[in-house]
This record gives C-alpha cells, structure tokens and sequence, in this order.
C-alpha cells in the first residue's frame, strides 16, 4: 500500500494558479496527492505530466490518477531531465523551446520511502543499507558507508547533513568498516550514536537523523538534481507560467531562494547607475516574499510537514 501525506496541498496548487486548459509538470509525483489536485482542475484540453523514478509511485498514481487518465501522464525520469521529458511530449515551442504553465517541486523522501523499511532510508528501522529512490541506479548507501574516504564522508556529513559531529562520526565510520563490512541500517545508526558524545545523545532529534539524510542526499545526487531541473523548469515556463517549490530543509530551500534571486534581480549595472543601462530585464517575479509553511491543523495531522516551506514565481 503505497500511502503518503501530501503536504501544503492546497497552497502548492493555488500558487501554481491553474487554468483549465494548461500543461503542468508534477516533478514529484510521490503519493500523486498534488497531481490529483492538479489534475481535477484541468478541463479537456489541459495536460499534467507526472514525473518519478519509483515504479511502486507510479503504479499507485495509475490508480489514484484513473478518473483523468486523458489529461494525465505518467513518465519514469528523474526530474534532471525534465526539458528532455518536455521535448520528448512534443509540446508547444517558442524559440524552440518547450512551453508549460506550471511546475511543481515536493522534494525529499516520500512517506512510503521512509515507512518501508527494505529500502534502508530509515534510521528506526533494520535494513539493508541502500537509500534509492531509483532502484535501478547503481550507486547505494552501502558504497557510500563502506567506499568513500573519510574525508569525502566528512565532507557530505557536514556539507548536506549540517552535522557538527561529522568529523568524529566520519572517522568511526571507517574504524568500524576495517573490522566487517557495514550492511544495515541498524549498523550504521549504533555507529553514529557511539561517535557522538554521550551529553548531545541524550537530547534532540535521533542521533543518526543528519547522518542519514546527508547520506541519502549524497546516494540520490538530489540538490545537484534539483538546481538543474529548477533552471530547466524556469526556461520552459510559458509567460505567466509559475514555478511552485516546496522544501524540507535548509539547503534546497537556499537553492531555491538563490536561483528565484538570480532571475528576479537580472540587472547587473553597478548598485551606484543612478538608472538601468544594462537592458537586462528581470524573468520572474516571486508570488511570496515569504515562504508559506503549513498551519497548525496540517502540523497536528502530520508532523513531518514542521519543515515544510513553499516558495513560488511567475515567469514575466
């Protein structure tokens, strides 16, 4: 049972601002719950492409998403190629360019990843370490854990998990591996804890939560992944079209805030010109100057949502 809490639903697709007769892209098809709210508001003329590298993901959204399967359809990739899915569509150009209205961006780990224990996300449960959000990618969390140097572990502990620990858990990490290979997730979490001192154990978050998403990050390549595909998602939005992000920690929502910065504020005259010359006219406009986070009714439903932040832009 492929079962996921959407978050931030409604106000994911009220910044998209659907119309009817638009094309939308569902970078993160996960539990298909934004796809069907797109999807209900498209008439017959409209189109929602529905991106994921789950199979489990996908067969589940055939399902959910049958009421609209003629305006709906559902592509395996990974988001990084989303403007070679949009050529493949045969979609409207300008420029040679693929043309949507809307792109939609729900990133980390959908509720399933992390419930299912055989897929090794989880630091609660045992498992083989693996950590794909695309099974048939080569790269798992075990050749990580058991492969990379230490310094290259130090770098992606402190770089992605923001853990002030990763020197110390990096350098375990390797002691540990030159007695036996490190196969579960079980393994892992007790090496981490054992790394850290006991006083930061026994308050916060699981010992192992930063360790662990840094890992994961580091296995799926996501913030290289996503500030391609968000520059890619930006080129094909058709004027008027709108760019929807939401986020789940501090790095994606920086690369986000950056790349909406750098095509808001294109002008690159001297802060001192008392007037533009450069001719550089800005590309978006940000819908929020504020991200929206979740209120209190989603955080009592749905606690995972506590991190969540939605930025949104409109292609000028």
């Amino acid at each position: 049972m492929f079962h996921h809490v959407t978050v931030l639903k409604e106000e994911a697709v009220t910044a998209l601002d659907i119309q009817a007769d638009g094309i939308y892209v569902d970078c993160t098809l996960g539990g298909a719950g934004h796809s069907e709210q797109i999807a209900s508001r498209l008439g017959p003329n409209g189109l929602l492409l529905c991106l994921d590298q789950d199979e489990q993901a996908l067969a589940h959204a055939e399902e959910r998403l049958a009421p609209y399967k003629e305006r709906v359809r559902l592509v395996r990739s990974n988001f990084r190629e989303l403007q070679q899915v949009l050529e493949d569509q045969q979609l409207p150009r300008r420029n040679g360019v693929p043309m949507v209205n809307g792109v939609l961006y729900d990133l980390g780990v959908s509720s399933p990843q992390l419930d299912e224990a055989d897929r090794g996300f989880s630091y609660n449960h045992d498992a083989p370490l693996d950590m794909r959000m695309d099974q048939s990618a080569a790269l798992t969390a075990a050749d990580v854990v058991n492969e990379w140097t230490e310094g290259e572990l130090r770098r992606i502990l402190w770089q992605y998990g923001e853990e002030k620990f990763a020197k110390s858990i990096a350098r375990r990490i390797v002691q540990d591996r030159a007695e036996g290979t490190i196969r579960s997730t079980g393994q892992l979490a007790e090496i981490i804890k054992q790394a850290i001192p006991a006083a930061a154990r026994r308050s916060g978050p699981h010992p192992a939560k930063r360790s662990f998403q840094a890992i994961r990050i580091a296995v799926n390549d996501e913030l290289g992944a996503f500030e391609q595909s968000l520059e890619q998602a930006i080129a094909c939005l058709d004027t008027g079209g709108r760019v929807a992000v939401i986020t789940f920690h501090s790095l994606e929502d920086r690369i986000c805030k950056h790349m909406f910065a750098k095509f808001v504020e294109s002008c690159t005259c001297p802060p001192d010109f008392p007037v533009c010359v450069c001719q550089q006219n800005s590309i978006l406009k940000l819908v929020n100057r504020k991200p929206w986070t979740a209120g209190e009714r989603e955080l009592e439903e749905n606690p995972r949502a506590r991190s969540a932040k939605l930025r949104a832009a409109e292609k000028l």
